[in-house]
């Protein structure tokens, strides 16, 4: 026997009465922010605290600002390394070339400040060995030295401002869709000139050897209208003395405690300019890293 089955029939609810058609999910997630790189983020961390370093008086060591300036371009170069960055870059050649400019001079500046740097360190061993003899000929090449590297520190100065007057000129050029990219750049080519300008002209200072607090060395560098010119800190510097060029003149009556005194603030600042030689290094080797993967990107 069949069983009887009663017929059912179904509806769908009725739709609503709405003129707005329906969004699928992938239109939705369009509005959803776009997520930068972790190594934009990174970099724009170390730029801000290179920055604050180089400003702040208790954080005037200069090792610690290359330093900090070497791991700024460190980062730089795993950014240059990325894909996005070099598509970004080859789209705008104009600013691309200049970008290779920049890393030319700061490896010429940088190369030159190695070869100075190196050449008063066998100055400083060289008064050392002549202080203990009693050898005014090894004091008087120091102080002579002494003078060349501060022009050369000025000199050095003058070349690494050029990169920023060129900056100003490039990023003119508009850079649509690689806003971020320019920006972070822009950023690093601005702190990089920044902090070798107050690298270059506290050497300069230091090279006084007196024990200058910061109020000091701000009143050496700036003026009631602003910042002095390259011409003026050089002369105010001159005139500081420590203690070597006043041992030539009494090199047979010096006190052997003097001769320590003289000899200790020497060794100081010999200490002071190795660490800086080590470090300095490594920011070239960086530098020079940043121009390679550039040209890399050119030749793919």
């Amino acid at each position: 026997m069949v069983g009887v089955f009663r017929r059912t029939l179904s509806f769908p609810n009725k739709p609503p009465h709405n003129n707005k058609p329906h969004l699928s999910h992938h239109i939705r997630s369009i509005s959803l922010p776009c997520r930068s790189h972790p190594l934009i983020s990174h970099i724009k961390d170390e730029v801000n605290n290179l920055t604050t370093i180089t400003t702040t008086p208790s954080s005037s060591n200069l090792s610690q600002c290359l330093n900090h300036l070497k791991d700024v371009h460190d980062t730089l170069h795993h950014i240059l390394q990325l894909p996005q960055t070099q598509e970004s870059l080859r789209r705008h050649p104009l600013f691309f070339e200049k970008l290779l400019e920049d890393f030319l001079r700061f490896v010429e500046v940088y190369g030159m400040f190695q070869t100075s740097i190196l050449s008063f360190k066998e100055e400083l061993s060289a008064v050392q060995v002549g202080i203990r003899k009693r050898d005014s000929t090894k004091v008087v090449l120091y102080v002579k030295a002494k003078k060349k590297m501060v022009k050369e520190m000025k000199k050095l100065v003058s070349c690494i401002r050029n990169v920023v007057t060129q900056h100003e000129i490039m990023f003119r050029v508009p850079m649509f869709g690689d806003a971020e990219l320019v920006g972070i750049i822009e950023d690093v080519i601005n702190v990089t000139v920044s902090v070798s300008v107050v690298v270059f002209n506290r050497i300069m200072v230091l090279f006084a050897s007196k024990k200058l607090t910061w109020t000091q060395i701000v009143k050496i560098t700036r003026t009631k209208k602003g910042m002095k010119t390259d011409e003026e800190i050089v002369e105010e510097l001159q005139d500081q003395d420590d203690g070597v060029e006043s041992f030539i003149e009494n090199m047979k009556k010096i006190e052997i405690e003097e001769m320590r005194s003289v000899l200790k603030r020497v060794k100081d600042l010999e200490e002071c300019i190795c660490g800086i030689e080590i470090v300095s290094h490594k920011v070239l080797r960086a530098f020079i890293n940043s121009r390679v993967a550039l040209l890399n990107t050119l030749s793919q």
